[in-house]
């Protein structure tokens, strides 16, 4: 394990292995750096130096007094700078969102890759109601049910890839540890607008990824945001939704590496 101090004093952790160019592989809500990347982390290894971190408020990090996104980004951007040479990012649903956001606070970066999570407007996307129920089932202790929930009605995750997910007594422990953070990270995202003149100079090549099946507001606002990127692509994950690495590590690997060594 290896640590980084980011901009507000937090200790950020992330785990280094494999060999080649680096890739820091940034995570989604619920997750931490052992969970997402276990299908798909040995066949990156082969290729890259994967940099896998865990984000604040989970793991081997560190967290702050409050919550923000913009500590999000510095977070990652630390940790890409602290690895020194360009660095190819890859972030996962409210990973991607942090990851577009630190692209904008490093110049370290060599590619990009989104995997949904990056929305155009996050007030139509978080019904504030939603988050406000969520909240409820925490008070009360029903953790559980608040993942679910999350999983089914706003990631709109099919109830056979959360039985996957649920499959994995070990990392399911992980998610059901890491739940308290939704909310805070959810009211992050309702409160973000995808602003494209933030982003017309950002040099980086862009590759946005979406589920084939995943609902079509995932492949809208990836169109939006790619054609707000001086360059960028979008490319359809065909039959898969979110959770890409799990059902289809393959074809995940394969479009992060005909990407990333093109």
């Amino acid at each position: 394990m290896h640590t980084v101090t980011s901009r507000d004093g937090t200790r950020i952790a992330f785990w280094s292995s494999g060999e080649g160019p680096p890739l820091l592989l940034v995570h989604g809500t619920t997750a931490d750096h052992s969970t997402t990347w276990r299908h798909v982390g040995p066949a990156l290894e082969r290729r890259f130096t994967t940099h896998a971190m865990d984000r604040r408020g989970r793991g081997g990090s560190g967290d702050g007094p409050t919550y923000d996104l913009q500590r999000e980004a510095e977070d990652v951007a630390a940790v890409v700078d602290a690895i020194g040479a360009p660095v190819n990012l890859l972030g996962h649903s409210h990973g991607a969102l942090c990851a577009i956001e630190a692209a904008l606070l490093t110049t370290n970066l060599r590619r990009l890759i989104l995997y949904e999570g990056v929305c155009r407007d996050g007030a139509d996307l978080v019904p504030h109601d939603f988050i406000d129920r969520l909240d409820k089932m925490l008070q009360a202790g029903d953790v559980e049910g608040m993942l679910v929930a999350l999983l089914l009605e706003l990631v709109r995750m099919p109830p056979e890839e959360v039985d996957l997910l649920r499959s994995q007594p070990d990392a399911w422990a992980v998610r059901l540890a890491n739940a308290p953070t939704i909310p805070r990270e959810l009211r992050a995202v309702e409160r973000y607008t995808f602003e494209a003149e933030r982003f017309r100079d950002m040099r980086a090549p862009t590759l946005l990824l979406v589920g084939g099946s995943s609902p079509p507001r995932e492949w809208d606002d990836a169109t939006a945001v790619a054609g707000a990127l001086p360059d960028a692509r979008v490319v359809e994950l065909a039959g898969q939704q979110h959770a890409a690495m799990y059902t289809a590590p393959d074809l995940f690997v394969g479009e992060v590496t005909r990407f990333l060594l093109d």
